[in-house]
């Protein structure tokens, strides 16, 4: 997901030098959209993997 994020904020960045504007601004909302979906995920797994699959690890 994170991967998908930089190729759209990359698209994002071309299409806005070359001028369209239409393009830059979807690509870029879908990039933020796919980065902090990227981050609440990341998040996610952090805390279950300090918390409950140490607990069932059995450290």
């Amino acid at each position: 997901m994170l991967k998908w994020a930089l190729i759209l904020a990359v698209v994002a960045l071309v299409a806005g030098l070359l001028g369209f504007t239409g393009i830059a601004g979807a690509a870029a909302g879908v990039a933020k959209i796919l980065f902090f979906l990227f981050l609440i995920g990341f998040v996610i797994f952090a805390v279950l993997g300090v918390t409950v699959f140490k607990s069932v690890a059995g450290k």
